[in-house]
């Protein structure tokens, strides 16, 4: 027998790195950094938080 579909829809995380990327390499600009390590920094703090996301909703 075929299972039925889960009434409960996971949260989205991508969201998350793809804003940090982008802040990133805007707060790069304008840093000693640069944009590219800004960037890195902000996949990196954006990935960090979705994992965070993902972890916390699969205890629900």
């Amino acid at each position: 027998m075929a299972r039925s579909p889960s009434p409960r829809t996971p949260l989205a995380g991508g969201f998350l790195i793809a804003i940090g990327a982008m802040a990133g390499a805007g707060v790069g600009l304008f840093s000693p950094l640069g944009p590219t390590r800004g960037f890195l920094v902000g996949i990196a703090l954006g990935g960090v938080l979705s994992l965070g996301l993902w972890l916390v909703d699969r205890r629900k």
